[in-house]
């Protein structure tokens, strides 16, 4: 049977328009500020991360959930004696801080939010050991403190033996002008940067996939690996390539995280453009297995995984070259695979050589 990420037991429908009533519930605070002696800049409602204005910069503050992807790391763990603990740490760092730097933020401070079902989760001290050195590993990568963080034991809400692991950062933007404000533009470039796989997002279709499969997570995916080992590879943490930008006065003019609503993620905005793709990046090793074994519509791979490009950036096209330049320098290989088209007033992403489109209505996170 093919699989899609809703039959698999995830509906954005309901997720998103929660989002929205939260986004206009929360816009009713916003007089609050006035009284610090702050204010919120226009537009940044919808946006992957908060900001607040200050005479001289702009202050920013995200909160993110790792997802599902530590029960594979238990899966593993039970199947082969080995802790991919480090990785998840790192997981959680970078689905955070990568919502954080699409503003142009650099983070300053990131926390833990580490809830289980039963403390005797953390009695498996090479796990919980390794999960501390991953969050510590990511942090330094998106080159942020480890402010600290909240460790609940949730009976009776969260199994007794997982942990839901979720957190928050802070950072700034100094100067304002690094502010990434989503002033595209027709004829802009589209680079897309190498994802290090799924990262932190389908991952409960991916599990799914894993129950079809006779040898579970220990099938082979045809690269050496195993599909438990390839799922757990360690996310890339795009801070770097974004302050590199900065430091070479090169103008971002915007970015967005690829990760749920997989490509539709490339029409964030909700201005009317065409994102045309001419051009994908090489498609992970284990996202041709997932689509092969799970039998997933090409489509609907693109619709929720990132297939192979976790973030894109939206430059001027005489700054194409500095931008991959950018990424190389921080090691992270890019590619130019489109550009930004005025088509009267339509919204859409067409990826031109695999015939997909995505038109506006399929993703309203605003």
């Amino acid at each position: 049977m093919a699989l899609t990420y809703q039959s698999s037991g995830v509906d954005y429908g309901p997720l998103d328009a929660f989002k929205r009533a939260c986004q206009r519930a929360a816009v009713t605070t916003t007089g609050t500020l006035k009284g610090h002696g702050v204010t919120e800049p226009p537009g940044i409602r919808g946006e992957s991360a908060y900001l607040i204005e200050t005479p001289d910069e702009f202050l920013a503050h995200v909160e993110e959930g790792l997802g599902t992807k530590n029960l594979v790391a238990d899966a593993m763990l039970d199947l082969t004696g080995k802790s991919y603990y480090a990785n998840i740490g790192i997981d959680t760092v970078a689905t955070i801080v990568n919502d954080l730097v699409t503003t142009g933020a650099s983070p300053i401070s990131v926390a833990m939010h580490a809830a289980v079902g039963d403390t005797a989760w953390f009695d498996n001290t090479v796990r919980a050991q390794d999960l501390a050195r991953g969050f510590a590993d990511g942090c330094l990568r998106a080159g942020a403190v480890w402010g600290g963080g909240e460790t609940p034991a949730l009976k009776g809400i969260i199994e007794p033996k997982s942990i839901v692991l979720a957190g928050s950062a802070f950072g700034r933007i100094r100067p304002k002008s690094n502010r990434i404000t989503g002033n595209i533009t027709d004829g802009d470039a589209i680079v897309l940067l190498a994802s290090t796989g799924v990262q932190t997002n389908g991952l409960t279709l991916c599990r799914a996939i894993a129950q079809q499969l006779p040898e579970g997570y220990l099938t082979p995916i045809g690269d050496g690996r195993s599909y438990g080992e390839a799922l757990l590879d360690a996310s890339a943490i795009y801070t770097p390539f974004v302050i590199e930008c900065q430091r070479r006065n090169l103008k971002l003019n915007y970015v967005s995280h690829i990760t749920g609503h997989g490509w539709r993620k490339l029409m964030r905005l909700n201005e009317p453009f065409v994102y045309r793709m001419k051009s994908v990046p090489p498609v992970p090793a284990v996202m041709q297995f997932i689509q092969q074994q799970g039998s997933v519509d090409l489509t609907e791979m693109y619709a929720t995984f990132n297939m192979g490009a976790g973030f894109a950036a939206y430059v001027a096209p005489t700054d194409v070259a500095e931008c991959l330049a950018a990424a190389r320098k921080v090691g992270i290989e890019a590619w130019h695979c489109g550009s930004v088209v005025k088509q009267g007033g339509r919204r859409a992403v067409e990826i031109e050589s695999l015939g997909i489109v995505f038109e506006g209505d399929s993703l309203q996170v605003r």
